[in-house]
């Protein structure tokens, strides 16, 4: 993995988001008068746009989904942005690499907003030349469309790019705009959607991450 430059999807893959973004999500489906006591049940808003999500999995036309999505945002940005944590060795993974004169960004379907705030709270922001993410009106969430622009803002060359991510979404992403692209296994996207995608590398742990950036 010779990339000089590497970017981060964020939740899943930096953090373990699941308390704050199931809890924010059982409340948006509550004010809409839906009761989902189980909070696994939730785990598959993990990733992809908040908007899509709640068209796909609860049938929602665009107007109810935008209402939920704002309903979420009410008790995330207060709560559910700090019921975070880092995957255990993030911190020293990215220390390696910037020892190693790589450019980390973070590419992430969430709002930049909310982004920068997560990075700051938990100290992992000064890893990063820039936190990249959607806009709150909704562009962007599409990580096609998130990494052109990173791509273009930053004059990035692709071939001297990687894209590190847990979900299909960082893999279309990346292979959509020439990207080679590497699966995590320890977020929330399973072993079957990764593969599927093919991606040049796959690691299970954040340790394994780790070592193939030591290899010589």
């Amino acid at each position: 993995m010779h990339q000089q430059t590497i970017l981060f999807d964020l939740d899943g893959t930096l953090t373990d988001p699941r308390e704050g973004i199931t809890r924010s999500i059982q409340y948006a489906l509550a004010k809409l008068g839906i009761d989902e006591p189980d909070l696994t049940r939730l785990e598959h808003f993990i990733g992809p746009p908040l908007l899509q999500a709640f068209m796909q999995f609860y049938d929602f036309d665009e107007a109810k989904a935008w209402e939920a999505v704002n309903f979420y945002r009410e008790r995330f940005k207060i709560t559910g942005l700090y019921e975070n944590r880092v995957f255990d060795g993030v911190g020293e993974l990215l220390t390696t690499l910037e020892g190693q004169g790589r450019t980390l960004y973070i590419a992430t379907s969430k709002p930049w907003v909310f982004a920068r705030e997560i990075a700051r709270h938990f100290d992992f922001a000064r890893h990063f030349k820039v936190i990249y993410g959607s806009e709150l009106d909704g562009t962007r969430t599409n990580k096609v469309e998130l990494i052109r622009h990173l791509l273009d803002s930053e004059g990035l060359d692709p071939a001297q790019t990687l894209m590190i991510g847990d979900r299909k979404h960082d893999l279309i992403g990346a292979h959509s705009n020439g990207l080679q692209a590497v699966a995590v296994g320890y977020g929330f996207g399973s072993h079957e959607e990764l593969t599927a995608e093919a991606p040049a590398y796959h690691f299970a742990s954040v340790g394994e991450l780790h070592q193939a950036f030591t290899r010589t």
